[in-house]
């Protein structure tokens, strides 16, 4: 016989799908006459039922006992299914239960189908989302499409305790009416209010979000609070806005207390080839020099904007463009409205070629700086930098070649000019000895072509190199022997792996080229080995040495020890670049390393240093170690570069600095957090500075709830800088989101 159509309950926030009576014969009871189709696509359902029953007087076919139903993955349970053929009314009747293909499950005393099964009415309706939201009426009903609940509310949150006994919802939304539209993909709630911890806190009229059928939908986001010393206090409501399938947006006004407003803007879209953002604030207020601490200076007032975006776009298999810009009015405005902290603005776009032997990269950048002693006309523009690698697939002498390909243009408005170009060669070959030490090989040859202008427009010497054409050559071979030793210790495997490489270069041209990316030198354990412990391409140590040193680890179960230490001898006599305080300086170089220690997720310790080869001063300490676990953790950061570098001679000054932080988890979904940055400097570190050895650069103390379904914030934060219009002081931020709401 004919099976009558599925048909479709729709229940907030999704599509119900539920099966209606379809009565087959049973080989249980004597069948009915087949009944007529009931609408134009007929759709197989399978059931089952205890018994079957067909009263000829009434013309009704009754199921009852344990009756189910199955149609294209919706599954509906009831006692008892009956269907009033005369009146097209079919009704599943105690403890009734459907579940869609999505794994949401319905639950109702009992629901009644009309009109061919358009038309639905169900009573105390009980909906368990997937996600594991809930939604409850008293009634529900759906006529035209429309699907219609009355005294209804939803909350994601859990209604049992971890025991299984009940307890009232951290939130939820209560109204008296909602009406699923299914055509504008949208849910509307009349008398709507928000209940959080049991009591209601605020109406919410006009309330409406998407139906989460068509991937979301506009409509307003959670608003922002805070307070600071700058600004007074500031509310921001976002508002989304879906512009299409592959685009959306967001538009903020920020309102404050003691300033005019501002707009914020997000715009983000997809595309064939790949996707790219651009987001945008924008204000009106007064410009202050950055350098004006007292901040009272006003006549200086216009527009104040910050505007950033980035892309990646994959044109084929091989080639790609990945873009970024970020571009700000004034120095201040970014920390000024807490937008970031940056102090450098970087915007460029790269060109690249990926293939399994080769890589081509054409890249531009410009840069906006943002601290007290940048100097615009100072900042660089490199257009263009292109930098090609080949790798040969045949082996040469059992080495594998790789070729490069590199230029470099850096132009300034009132600064020095370079361009740069050069070509080299790099051979490499491994093998294993038969005592099983590990022999690397390497041959390295390179041609320079520089050309330099303005250079007395290079505030330091010994970056600017001579005005005009230079070119160079540059060679060097090295070999080094590494010599694992495994064996057990302590219960466990320890590693031990002695490494001795000899490094030998002919005399180079240095001082005669322009230093633009090779400035901050300084020995530490990732370029202890390395061909050129030069940071870039503009500066090569030449001469002979030894490097010796050695690598141990140490492993037991969930416990990871890591070691590194070593030093360097420069065989020959010659007078170095390296200037004093980078640790290379002299023939002995100062003694380098790194331990990392890990011990399963509880703790992480990671300790460098450089020891002065004379005294054993400590000229570079850091250590970062994060102890506890995902919920209750403490961090530690220590910094101290202690060079004594001449500042004629490089501008990196040397500093001191320690941070803290760390969360402490307590009554289950309560945290208590902070941080802090000290600056420890003093003038004897830095002569420049002004820090008298203990000044405060941030604090920051907050207070949360987290739960499965709410998270309630509120945290203070103290900035101890003066700059320009951003002033020193405290800052609040007060932070609630409802999680899962409109999915």
């Amino acid at each position: 016989m004919k099976r009558p159509n599925l048909i479709c309950l729709t229940a907030l926030p999704l599509l119900l799908c539920a099966p209606a009576a379809a009565l087959a014969q049973s080989s249980e009871a004597a069948g009915p006459p087949a009944p007529a189709e009931l609408g134009t696509d007929s759709r197989q359902v399978a059931f089952s039922a205890d018994t079957l029953a067909y009263d000829e007087t009434n013309d009704v076919v009754t199921a009852t006992g344990d009756v189910r139903m199955n149609s294209e993955g919706n599954k509906l349970r009831a006692d008892r299914v009956v269907w009033t053929r005369t009146s097209d009314e079919v009704r599943a009747e105690g403890n009734v239960r459907l579940v869609t293909p999505e794994g949401d499950v319905a639950y109702g005393e009992s629901i009644v189908l009309h009109d061919s099964m358009r038309d639905a009415v169900a009573d105390h309706l009980l909906v368990v989302l997937e996600g594991g939201g809930r939604l409850a009426a008293d009634r529900g009903e759906r006529k035209d499409g429309y699907t219609t609940l009355y005294r209804a509310a939803y909350t994601p949150c859990a209604v049992t305790h971890p025991d299984g006994c009940p307890k009232n919802p951290t939130w939820q939304i209560t109204a008296v009416r909602v009406v699923h539209d299914p055509y504008k993909k949208r849910i509307r709630y009349e008398g709507a209010g928000l209940n959080l911890f049991g009591t209601r806190i605020i109406a919410l009229p006009g309330l409406s979000h998407p139906d989460g059928s068509g991937g979301g939908g506009s409509g307003l986001l959670v608003p922002d609070v805070r307070f600071s010393q700058s600004n007074g206090l500031e509310i921001s409501t976002p508002y989304y806005l879906k512009i299409a399938p592959d685009k959306d947006a967001t538009i903020a006004p920020h309102l404050y207390t003691d300033v005019l407003p501002m707009i914020e803007g997000h715009y983000r879209q997809l595309t064939s080839l790949g996707a790219f953002q651009v987001a945008g604030y924008l204000t009106y207020g007064s410009r202050i020099p950055i350098d004006d601490a007292a901040g009272v200076i006003d006549k200086d007032k216009g527009i104040r904007a910050y505007i950033e975006g980035n892309g990646r776009f994959q044109l084929d298999r091989d080639w790609s463009i990945t873009a970024s810009g970020r571009y700000v009015t004034d120095r201040t405005f970014l920390r000024r409205y807490d937008i970031t902290r940056d102090t450098r603005l970087r915007s460029m776009v790269d060109i690249e070629r990926i293939r399994d032997d080769s890589y081509i990269s054409i890249a531009g950048w410009a840069f906006q700086g943002l601290r007290t002693t940048d100097n615009a006309g100072q900042q660089p523009v490199v257009l263009p930098a292109i930098d090609a690698r080949f790798r040969l697939d045949d082996p040469i002498w059992d080495g594998k070649i790789e070729l490069q390909a590199n230029s470099l243009s850096i132009l300034r408005t009132d600064g020095q000019d370079t361009q740069r170009a050069f070509a080299a060669a790099k051979w490499e070959r491994r093998s294993l000895t038969d005592w099983g030490q590990e022999l690397i090989l390497t041959g390295y040859a390179r041609g320079d072509v520089y050309h330099t202008s303005d250079v007395d427009l290079t505030q330091t010497a010994l970056y600017r190199g001579e005005r005009g054409w230079h070119a160079r050559g540059i060679g060097a071979v090295a070999a080094e022997l590494r010599w694992p030793l495994v064996g057990s210790f302590m219960g466990g495997t320890q590693r031990l792996t002695p490494r001795v490489q000899i490094v030998a270069s002919p005399p180079t041209e240095n001082l005669a080229i322009p230093n633009e990316d090779a400035r901050a030198v300084d020995l530490e354990d990732s370029n202890l080995f390395a061909l050129n412990r030069f940071p870039g391409y503009d500066r090569w140590e030449d001469g002979a040495r030894i490097t010796y040193g050695f690598d141990w680890g140490f492993d037991l179960p969930g416990v990871s020890t890591r070691t590194t230490i070593g030093q360097s001898y420069r065989l020959s006599e010659m007078e170095s670049i390296l200037p004093p305080g980078t640790g290379l300086s002299d023939r002995w170089s100062d003694i380098v390393g790194r331990t990392n220690v890990k011990v399963g997720h509880k703790l992480s310790f990671v300790h460098r240093f450089r020891l002065d080869k004379d005294s054993f001063e400590l000229r570079r300490n850091e250590i970062d170690a994060v102890v506890g676990g995902h919920q209750t953790y403490a961090t530690i950061g220590y910094l101290r570069l202690n060079r004594d570098i001449d500042p004629s001679i490089e501008d990196l000054r040397d500093r001191e600095e320690i941070r803290l932080g760390g969360r402490i988890r307590f009554a289950r979904y309560w945290s208590l957090f902070g941080s802090t940055v000290i600056d420890l400097t003093d003038a004897k570190e830095d002569p420049t500075s002004g820090a008298d050895g203990y000044e405060p650069v941030r604090h920051r103390l907050g207070i949360s709830y987290d739960d499965d379904c709410i998270e309630i914030g509120v945290t203070w934060r103290r900035d101890y800088d003066t700059t320009g219009d951003f002033r020193r002081g405290n800052t609040f931020l007060f932070r609630v989101a409802l999680k899962n709401l409109g999915r």
